[in-house]
């Protein structure tokens, strides 16, 4: 897959075969319309493309609305890799891109930077200034311009509807599991490794302290997680904790994983991890004794838990 941050600087031959959206989450609901899309562009000898926008145009004219979402832009990417998609497009969304009337957008974007020769859309799409087209417009763009149109009838469009809403309540509920069901894959935090207070090292647990970086990036509700990681091409696995430490006597939000059977420096380095069970809601104990004892529960609960998947 080919990524290209810009619709009016992508560059090639072979026409398109495009669908539109923000695909946040790349959830198993999207990728059926996805494969739809890689499946028809063979078909018809075209690359498959995906045309996507950042900033989501709602953090654009919404300001005042505070989104998350469930992947990063990067995330996003990484995951549709794997999809068998030919090109991602992600074309930045500005208050004057939202001006664009809906014809220069057909015309300009979608047929003379993507070559559209196909486009598979919602039956509910809008675009243009003001949002006013839709896809009979498209449709009648489609005979003048000589592309066609496929229309995503209106139960998968709401079977997305529905999988990205209970993804995202699965998470703001720490239901990880749900998520994950719903996702067809593991839900991820990626950030970089900074020092932090250090504390876990006094209770004989160092920890790894993650920032994530994109303020849109929907962290799920604090607790203890079990998880795994990929670093330096080798899995490994652990416990995160996403919450404020208040037995300690914290007050900002921190996601700390301490990894078993490892030692290694990650200061600095881009870690991923991947969220696989939640195991207790973060508490504040009445001392760091029981805060320890909590945190060897917490270890012993983790390892059968991955001894079960191994």
């Amino acid at each position: 897959m080919k990524e290209h941050e810009n619709a009016c600087t992508f560059s090639n031959e072979v026409k398109s075969s495009v669908t539109i959206g923000t695909f946040d989450g790349v959830h198993i609901g999207h990728k059926k319309i996805i494969e739809r899309l890689t499946q028809s562009a063979k078909a018809n000898g075209l690359d498959s493309v995906i045309l996507t926008f950042f900033p989501h145009p709602r953090m654009v004219l919404q300001k005042d609305v505070d989104i998350k979402l469930i992947n990063t832009m990067e995330e996003r990417s990484q995951i549709l890799r794997e999809t068998g998609l030919d090109h991602l497009v992600i074309h930045p969304f500005s208050e004057s891109f939202s001006q664009l009337p809906a014809e220069d957008y057909v015309k300009m974007l979608l047929v003379k930077y993507l070559k559209a020769q196909k486009i598979i859309i919602g039956y509910d799409h809008r675009f243009g200034k003001g949002r006013t087209a839709n896809i009979d417009d498209l449709k009648k763009y489609g005979e003048a311009l000589e592309f066609t149109v496929e229309e995503i009838g209106k139960q998968e469009i709401a079977d997305v509807a529905v999988s990205s809403t209970k993804i995202r309540k699965a998470l703001v509920n720490g239901e990880i599991e749900i998520a994950n069901q719903y996702l067809g894959y593991n839900f991820m935090l990626t950030g970089k490794v900074e020092k932090g207070r250090q504390l876990g090292r006094t209770l004989g647990y160092p920890t790894a302290n993650m920032k994530v970086a994109e303020t849109y990036k929907l962290i799920p509700k604090s607790g203890v997680y079990v998880i795994s990681a990929c670093i330096d091409n080798t899995t490994y696995f652990g416990m995160t904790n996403i919450g404020t430490n208040p037995t300690v006597g914290g007050q900002k939000q921190t996601i700390e994983t301490h990894f078993f059977d490892a030692e290694f420096n990650l200061y600095g380095k881009k870690i991923q991890i991947e969220l696989l069970k939640r195991i207790r809601d973060e508490q504040k104990f009445a001392s760091l004794d029981l805060l320890k004892e909590a945190m060897y529960a917490d270890e012993d609960f983790a390892r059968d838990y991955i001894g079960e998947l191994l």
